[in-house]
């Protein structure tokens, strides 16, 4: 078992595998973070098994040497590891085995990452949890246990209001402006002003040519709530199209977890969301308020990496309600565990829209 150079006992290795990066932390038992690691994303899905691994154990590695560990040595009693790409039951299968291999732990929890992010952001063991990054996607969990999700591939089984949809719709509209198919826009100039070309049509080209790439397009997202809060329509009517999206995932998910009725915290988090545009927020909060009125809606500051961290504690009875905590002398309960991990993160997640 892991015990780094000051006789502390590790008690998770805590993975959170994003689609732009990969956190990996070491905590002990009493929620100490003994060492935090970042690299690129490590999503199997658009990297394959090997690659995705190859990332995570290469982070593994280096937080255990920061750690004073010895990697290749059980490094925790637990591995927590939320990843994205654990989107059906093959992948996570998939993927459980593959930490498995590695033998990190005694024990390990492999599932998607939508989990961390809402852990992240409450105190509670049940919920709703919603992001939206570069896609968007939505858990929740019950107070008996169970659970609901999404596919959430895209388009196809369903989903919108990503950064990737977004600014695909910014280019969308910006276009027809300019060849006269579509309503004038302010987010066709936006377009030509952001990249320093002399039209859309020359954009577009430079998309087609590979000249800009996939992470240029994601650009234009903030360029979208900026043209809105100067109150252009198109760009305003595509910011509350997607809180209303909001909304109805948490929405979804309450209804299959009979939770309508009961109040539910909903946990915000991803890169559209917690930068917590003030048009967006307010859009999200009146249609939270339409569509599930028993919401308490929460926007995530903490990383998901310390979401996977509290659920790795909650797992071994660390932290959470009824958790006793300090295993092994350290004396902390359970309530101490988890607010010394998220005062090691820096912010208090449970500010309420």
């Amino acid at each position: 078992m892991g015990v780094d150079n000051s006789g502390t006992t590790v008690a998770v290795l805590a993975i959170d595998g994003g689609n732009s990066k990969t956190d990996v932390a070491l905590v002990a038992l009493d929620g100490t973070v003994l060492a935090r690691v970042r690299g690129p994303g490590a999503n199997a899905q658009k990297l394959g098994l090997p690659e995705a691994m190859r990332i995570i154990c290469s982070l593994v590695r280096q937080a255990a040497l920061d750690a004073g560990l010895t990697p290749g040595e059980r490094l925790a009693k637990h591995t927590a590891a939320y990843l994205a790409g654990v989107d059906v039951p093959r992948e996570e299968v998939a993927l459980a085995g593959a930490v498995r291999d590695q033998r990190w732990s005694d024990s390990i929890t492999v599932d998607n990452d939508t989990f961390a992010v809402f852990r992240a952001g409450t105190t509670k063991h049940w919920g709703v949890g919603v992001v939206v990054g570069a896609g968007t996607n939505a858990v929740g969990k019950a107070p008996d246990g169970r659970t609901a999700r999404f596919v959430a591939i895209g388009a196809l089984s369903g989903d919108f209001g990503g950064g990737h949809d977004l600014s695909q719709w910014v280019m969308w509209h910006a276009a027809r402006d300019e060849d006269g198919r579509g309503a004038p826009t302010a987010l066709r100039q936006a377009v030509i002003d952001h990249f320093g070309m002399a039209s859309v049509h020359d954009v577009v080209v430079a998309f087609h040519l590979g000249q800009l790439r996939r992470a240029d397009q994601l650009a234009l997202t903030p360029l979208l709530f900026q043209v809105a809060a100067c109150g252009d329509a198109i760009a305003a009517d595509l910011v509350d199209r997607q809180a209303r999206e909001v909304a109805l995932l948490a929405k979804s998910v309450m209804r299959r977890l009979d939770l309508m009725s009961t109040p539910t915290d909903v946990v915000l988090g991803g890169g559209v969301l917690t930068p917590r545009d003030p048009l967006l927020m307010r859009r999200v909060e009146h249609w939270m308020a339409r569509e599930v009125p028993t919401a308490l809606t929460r926007v995530n500051d903490v990383p998901a990496i310390a979401g996977a961290a509290l659920l790795g504690l909650d797992h071994l009875g660390l932290s959470g309600p009824g958790a006793t905590g300090g295993r092994g002398g350290t004396g902390a309960t359970g309530a101490d565990a988890e607010q010394r991990l998220r005062n090691a993160f820096g912010a208090d997640p449970m500010t309420q829209l």
